[in-house]
């Protein structure tokens, strides 16, 4: 109960904000005994972004996780984590922060 509690008045405190974090990149486990799962990965690529039209430092301001030492080796992956971007950009609202603009 506490938990839910605290989870809840975390997702309240940071509002338009997802609570997991910022979106992360789908990879795949190195090492014969895990390589046919997958999980989140550390950041995107810059050629991910690049593929998907985000700027870097952009791309951080707006939630996305980015890791400049991580390197594509295979085309299905960049694929699926530029779809994953392009996704979470159409989804996304953002609000000016000036009033005029």
């Amino acid at each position: 109960k506490r938990r839910h509690n605290t989870r809840v008045e975390k997702a309240r405190k940071i509002a338009p904000r997802p609570v997991a974090g910022p979106l992360r990149p789908v990879i795949q486990c190195p090492t014969n005994r895990y390589n046919t799962k997958s999980r989140l990965g550390r950041g995107f690529t810059l050629d991910e972004l690049k593929a998907a039209k985000i700027n870097r430092d952009f791309a951080r301001t707006i939630g996305i996780a980015v890791d400049h030492r991580r390197k594509n080796r295979s085309v299905e992956s960049l694929q699926k984590n530029v779809q994953r971007l392009k996704e979470y950009r159409s989804k996304l609202i953002l609000f000016p922060k000036k009033a005029g603009k």
